[in-house]
This record gives C-alpha cells, structure tokens and sequence, in this order.
C-alpha cells in the first residue's frame, strides 16, 4: 500500500495535498483497494462551499458506493474532469491522475486535525 509523506490524511480515507492555500483532495490506496475497480465518481460543481466532514461526492465501485467526505473546508475551485471517462484512475494513481477535487481553503487551521502518514499508516494497520 502506498502512503506518501507530504499529505495529510483523515479517518475516512481521504488524504488533501496543500499548495499556497489551494488543498487538493482524493482517497487513498488503502480505500481505493478496500472499494475495488471504481466504474463511477460523482463530485460536487466548481463554486460550491464544501464544510469539514461534509460530503462532497460519491465513489461507486464493483462492491460498494460510498461517501467522499471532505477533509477541510473551502470553496471548490476545480473537479478532475477525467474521472467523468475513467473513474478507474482512481485506482491507478489515487496520490496523482486520480485526484477528486480542488478547495481553496477556508480554514488552514483545520489541518492540524488530520494525520500525518505514519499515523495513518498505524491507523489501517500497515
């Protein structure tokens, strides 16, 4: 299982990567592997206000169809278009091509509240 350092992850699954104060947001190996060959992504428009812990899509894949749930609060700025033709880059490169959306983000302070990857590591039990 790939977990880079760098990101921060939370309990759902989902990891944000922060440039300047724009968070990039997307699920991670781990929960991509637990959910199978995803065959479809919903996500939210550009403009909408996503809050922590709100969801903000869903995944459906060949087992399951589950809630993306936002890590931190922002306004979505940009969606990864190319899910809409190949969802299955999810499973491909959930750190890279697979990424859901872009926030600016609201709250830089909610960070802190997420984990780093050794923790998230621990916390699936790698």
């Amino acid at each position: 299982m790939d977990t880079p350092d760098g990101l921060k992850y939370s309990k759902d699954h989902e990891w944000v990567r922060v440039e300047g104060d724009i968070g990039t947001i997307g699920i991670t190996d781990f929960a991509q592997g637990e959910l199978g060959d995803v065959v479809y992504v919903e996500l939210p428009e550009a403009g909408k206000t996503i809050s922590k812990g709100e969801s903000f899509g869903t995944i459906e894949a060949v087992k399951a169809v589950s809630e993306l749930y936002s890590p931190v609060s922002g306004e979505v700025v940009e969606i990864n278009d190319k899910l809409e033709g190949d969802p299955a880059l999810v499973n491909q490169s959930p750190y890279d091509d697979g990424w859901m959306v872009k926030l600016k983000l609201a709250d830089p302070g909610e960070l802190s509240d997420l984990m780093e990857a050794a923790a998230y590591k621990e916390m699936v039990g790698e």
